[in-house]
């Protein structure tokens, strides 16, 4: 399942300061072709023969990639990262030239500022009119010209209420001496520092030297309580009996409920933020229209149907979400009542800072 580790933001630091034009939003930018189809015209240039995606593991279904391959005859290599800072890395390094990878949020707006990523050319990505307008606009890319929602989601408690009968209503109430041992968390540093400051009254983006010093005590208290460190499928610990209780990827906790209703599922008091996860084609790509294929062809509704039907986050495609079954848009997890809820923001340098909090305390205990 998708996983959001945190930890190299810092290695964009060094180009800070450069800033963006102004760029048309999609609706100023060339649009779709006379058909429709946003298919390459005589006047476009032609894809590429073979297209390398970048992704998170678990994330892309075959039969997607399969689909695609078929109608299109472009080959897709996909290979898989575990986190946001192994996709930085490799990316900022070179060596590989992606034509598509799949940022969460705040890395696409590191990414922007650093002008890494290349410009949409909207005539080839017509069904980008199925996103959610409430996820276009956003603080990441603001002007919609650079990335198109994969999937979205929270973060948030899953209880075995068959094992635990106390109320369950936010971190506080997880993260207890008399659960030591029966806990999974994210292993995703950033994420639980924004835990500890929202436990704290503060926002989950309020990160700053003193503010990593007064949640300190508390992140150092909990990770003395945590059995598993899990993002890759924290779901298996739960499933296999290991834990009871735990702070996991609302993806994981649909297949938790969708297994058993036993397994609950709680937005944390305290807050719980939205992360968006995009497709975005980086500035070097040498297949960049076969990666706007790629955007396109997602976006049809009968194809974001399938990746929610393997990996049930939130759907960001309205029109494919009317092709779900009641009990698919009824799960707790994947469809969570509605809310005002934040993104994380890139935090640039101190990013660093926040992953050897973390590390340092892990390794102490």
């Amino acid at each position: 399942m998708k996983r959001r580790l945190f930890g190299l933001i810092f290695l964009l630091g060094i180009f800070f300061g450069c800033k963006e034009k102004p760029a048309p939003t999609p609706a100023a930018s060339a649009g779709p072709g006379p058909s429709g189809s946003g298919a390459p015209t005589a006047d476009k240039p032609k894809p590429g023969k073979e297209l390398n995606l970048f992704a998170w593991s678990e994330y892309v279904p075959q039969e997607v990639i399969d689909g695609f391959s078929k109608e299109t005859g472009i080959k897709v290599n996909y290979e898989t990262y575990a986190s946001n800072e192994e996709m930085l890395s490799k990316l900022l390094a070179g060596g590989t030239n992606y034509d598509l990878i799949q940022p969460s949020e705040y890395v696409i707006e590191a990414l922007v500022k650093q002008k890494k990523l290349a410009p949409i050319d909207w005539s080839l990505v017509p069904n980008f009119k199925n996103i959610d307008p409430k996820l276009k606009g956003l603080a990441h890319d603001p002007e919609n010209k650079y990335s198109v929602p994969w999937m979205t989601g929270t973060v948030g408690i899953v209880v075995n209420t068959d094992k635990i009968k106390d109320p369950i209503k936010g971190y506080k109430d997880v993260f207890q001496k008399k659960y030591k041992g029966r806990i999974v968390s994210l292993n995703d540093s950033r994420e639980m520092v924004a835990w500890a400051l929202e436990a704290s009254g503060l926002k989950s983006n309020d990160i700053t030297p003193e503010n990593l010093a007064k949640v300190k005590p508390m992140l150092a208290e909990w990770v003395k309580l945590v059995k598993v460190f899990d993002s890759d499928s924290p779901k298996t610990a739960f499933l296999n009996g290991d834990v009871d209780i735990g702070v996991v990827w609302s993806g994981e906790a649909a297949l938790l409920y969708q297994n058993n209703k036993k397994f609950s599922y709680i937005l944390p008091e305290e807050g719980a933020h939205l992360f968006i996860d995009s497709l975005a084609i980086p500035d070097s790509a040498p297949n960049k229209v076969g990666a706007m294929m790629f955007m396109d062809y997602i976006l049809r509704p009968e194809v974001s149907k399938l990746v929610s039907e393997k990996f049930p986050y939130t759907n960001p495609n309205l029109e494919a979400r009317k092709l779900l079954t009641p009990d698919q848009l009824a799960n707790p997890a994947s469809y969570p009542p509605a809310g005002e809820r934040e993104t994380f923001r890139d935090i640039g340098k101190i990013a660093s800072e926040v992953d050897k909090l973390v590390t340092d305390l892990k390794a102490s205990n």
